[in-house]
C-alpha cells in the first residue's frame, strides 16, 4: 500500500545500493530488480483498492476478507516467524500497539467498507495519498517540525485532490459517498500511525509482517468466533476465495511488503517513494476494464492532483545551511 512507508526508519538508504554494473540472480541490475520489484508492489497495491470496491459485490463478507487477509502470511511464514518470535515479543507495547491497530483489523474493516460506499478510486487515491498530510501532523506533535518547502506544496495538492474528489457529494448531499470518505480518511489516518510505528521498532520485514498478521488474525479469529462479526466463508463462492486469497493474503499481505523493502534496498527510499505515487493512477486504470467504473471529472482531477502530491510530499527538503567561508562538500540526501 502506499508510498509513504518509506518514513520508517530502518529503511536501507540509496548510498547503500549496489553498483549498477552487479548483476543479481536473475542477471539484471541492481536498478532493474528494484524497478521490478517496485512495478509489482505498486500493481498489488491497486489491487487492494480494486478488492475493497470489489468485496460487496462478492460472496465474502469483511470478516472473510479480513481472515485471508491476516492468515494467510501467518500460516506461510510460520516457521520463520517461530524463529522471530523473541523479536517480536520484545517490542515495546506501544509501538506494537501502533502498527496492530494502523495496518490491522482496524484499518482493513475502514477501508473495505469505505470501499463498499464509494470507489477504486477513492479507495487508491484518499487511503494512500492522505498518509503524509497525517504523517506530518503525528511528526509534529511529536516535536520533530513542521514540513516545509515542496513538502508543504505536496501536502497542499493533497487536500485540493481529496476535495475536489468529495465537491460533487457535498450539494447535493450524498450521505453514503460521503459516509464511505470519511471512512477512508480513518483508514488513511489510521495507516499514518502504523507509518509512524514502523519508525519505533527494529524488525526485518518478516518480522513486521509477523508483528502486524498474528495479533490481527487472532482478534479478527476471537471476533468471528464470539459472533460480533458474520461470516459466510463456508457458503461462499470458490472464486471468491480463491480471488481474494491471492489478492489480500498472497498479494498484500505478503508479497507487497517484502518486495518493497528488496525495492528500498535496491533503489533508495526517495525513489521508491516516487515511483510508488503512481499507484492511485493504476487504480484509476484498472478499474476501467476490471470493475467497469467510469472515471469522472472530479476523479480526473482530483487523482493527478494527489499523486503529484504525494510526489512532492515525499521529497526530503534540502538542508537547511549557514553560510560558510569554506564550502562543504555535497551530500547525497539519502546518505
Amino acid at each position: 500500500m502506499g508510498a509513504t512507508h518509506t518514513t520508517g526508519a530502518s529503511a536501507p538508504s540509496a548510498a547503500a545500493t549496489p553498483p549498477a554494473s552487479h548483476r543479481g540472480r536473475l542477471g539484471l541490475s541492481p536498478h532493474a530488480e528494484g524497478m521490478a520489484a517496485l512495478a509489482v508492489t505498486v500493481a498489488i497495491w491497486a489491487a487492494f483498492a480494486l478488492s475493497a470496491r470489489a468485496l460487496s459485490a462478492s460472496t465474502l463478507l469483511p470478516a472473510d476478507a479480513a481472515l485471508l487477509r491476516f492468515g494467510v502470511p501467518v500460516l506461510v511464514l510460520a516457521p520463520a516467524l517461530w524463529r522471530r518470535r523473541r523479536r517480536i515479543a520484545a517490542v515495546r507495547p506501544g509501538a506494537a500497539l501502533k502498527i496492530v491497530c494502523g495496518a490491522g483489523v482496524p484499518f482493513f474493516l475502514a477501508a473495505m467498507h469505505g470501499g463498499s460506499l464509494t470507489s477504486a478510486a477513492f479507495v487508491g487515491s484518499i487511503v494512500p495519498g492522505m498518509v503524509p498530510l497525517f504523517v506530518s501532523a503525528l511528526m509534529a506533535a511529536r516535536g520533530h517540525g513542521l514540513p516545509r518547502g515542496a513538502q508543504v506544496a505536496g501536502l497542499a495538492l493533497i487536500a485540493a485532490g481529496v476535495a475536489a474528489l468529495v465537491w460533487r457529494y457535498v450539494v447535493p448531499v450524498d450521505a453514503d459517498v460521503l459516509e464511505g470518505a470519511g471512512t477512508l480518511l480513518v483508514a488513511s489516518g489510521l495507516w499514518a500511525l502504523y507509518t509512524v510505528g514502523l519508525r519505533d521498532v527494529e524488525l526485518d520485514p518478516v518480522g513486521s509482517i509477523g508483528l502486524l498478521c498474528l495479533p490481527s488474525f487472532a482478534v479478527i479469529g476471537l471476533l468471528v468466533l464470539a459472533g460480533v462479526l458474520p461470516t459466510g466463508l463456508g457458503h461462499a463462492a470458490g472464486g471468491d476465495i480463491a480471488l481474494f486469497l491471492v489478492v489480500q493474503g498472497l498479494g498484500v499481505g505478503l508479497c507487497a511488503g517484502l518486495l518493497y523493502a528488496f525495492a528500498i534496498r535496491r533503489l533508495g527510499a526517495e525513489r521508491s517513494s516516487v515511483v510508488g505515487s503512481l499507484s492511485p493512477v493504476a487504480v484509476v486504470l484498472l478499474a476501467v476494464p476490471v470493475l467497469g467504473e467510469s472515471p469522472t471529472a472530479a476523479v480526473l482531477v482530483g487523482v493527478p492532483l494527489i499523486t503529484a502530491g504525494v510526489f512532492l510530499a515525499n521529497r526530503r527538503p534540502g538542508p537547511r545551511t549557514r553560510p560558510s567561508v569554506h564550502p562543504r562538500p555535497e551530500v547525497p540526501a539519502d546518505a
